[in-house]
């Protein structure tokens, strides 16, 4: 398994975190998605390496920004 952790503009509150891991989490490979709210992080959980593309259309569909992902 592997772990991403992006960064998401945009979310204040709890339906928002809701949104957020509810479009990454039906991404194909994606195991568990943990988001922070109070410092934007998503932690995505998956089978394999996940095209930035694919995940930022996700958070998009959700209402929201994606700004980075971190570099491990």
């Amino acid at each position: 398994m592997l772990q991403d952790v992006y960064t998401v503009k945009g979310m204040t509150c709890g339906h928002c975190v809701g949104s957020v891991s509810s479009e990454v989490g039906g991404i194909d490979g994606v195991k568990e998605v943990e988001v922070d709210l109070a410092t934007g992080r998503v932690t995505v959980t998956s089978e394999q390496r996940l095209d930035y593309a694919v995940v930022s259309a996700a958070v998009d569909e959700a209402g929201y920004e994606l700004t980075a992902r971190e570099d491990k």
